[in-house]
């Protein structure tokens, strides 16, 4: 084997385009090896196979060449998964590629928020209720990038949450008792957000409060750039992201 092969990688496709006259232009989310881009060469021609393996939302077990920031697929082979047939769903999974693909550094590897990217997937497979889902892979995606923080923990006071006070959000710390220049949001009850750090994401109060805190931290992610996804969400009666 080539010292700069790969070898079945699992991996899913976040996004693809046109390259040149009869190719592909990949970007994937791998397991070992993060987000990275592949050259699918005669993937567009009309007698290759690739262009139907290669879609969002497949397993894949993928094999490449190559040293460079691009790399050369090699091999596709395709595993079971499950399809996202709502719209609902299918626009929640654009959501979080997108989110993959703007703000993920490429060639960072990240086998935890892989975990949950399949785990957010499995589930939007399986319900149209996907608030809780995206919530939950949110934070998970920003805790990857080193945004982590606890809904009960009270980073400028070190002390923890009490139900019956009110706090804020500074997207830098987490949340924070004091409105100091960082923070974004106010009034977030105290007693919502300890039901979010006992994994309630259900409640009509923790729906609002985490949407609210999740929104705000991914838009300081992802320091201005657009989501086309979010516009899609507009066309339908619920607005998830």
């Amino acid at each position: 084997m080539r010292r700069d092969a790969q070898q079945q990688e699992p991996a899913y496709v976040i996004h693809r385009r046109p390259w040149r006259e009869t190719s592909l232009m990949v970007d994937l989310f791998t397991l070992n090896h993060g987000r990275l881009s592949v050259v699918a060469r005669g993937a567009s021609g009309n007698k290759s196979p690739l262009k139907a393996q290669l879609q969002p939302f497949q397993p894949l077990m993928l094999s490449w060449v190559g040293r460079g920031d691009l790399k050369t697929l090699t091999d596709v082979d395709v595993r079971d998964g499950q399809a996202l047939h709502r719209t609902v769903s299918l626009y929640s999974g654009l959501y979080l590629n997108e989110l993959i693909q703007r703000v993920l550094p490429q060639a960072d590897p990240h086998p935890t928020l892989f975990a949950a990217y399949i785990e957010a997937l499995g589930q939007l497979a399986q319900t149209s209720d996907v608030e809780p889902v995206l919530r939950k892979f949110e934070q998970a995606f920003a805790a990857a990038l080193g945004y982590d923080f606890r809904w009960d923990e009270v980073m400028d006071t070190g002390k923890a949450v009490h139900a019956a006070q009110v706090y804020c959000y500074d997207p830098e710390q987490g949340i924070v008792a004091a409105a100091s220049a960082g923070v974004r949001l106010q009034n977030l009850p105290g007693e919502t957000l300890l039901a979010l750090a006992g994994g309630d994401y259900e409640s009509a109060a923790s729906r609002r409060v985490s949407k609210r805190v999740m929104r705000v931290l991914t838009d300081y992610l992802l320091q201005g750039r657009p989501l086309n996804s979010r516009s899609l969400f507009s066309h339908l009666s619920i607005r998830s992201s």
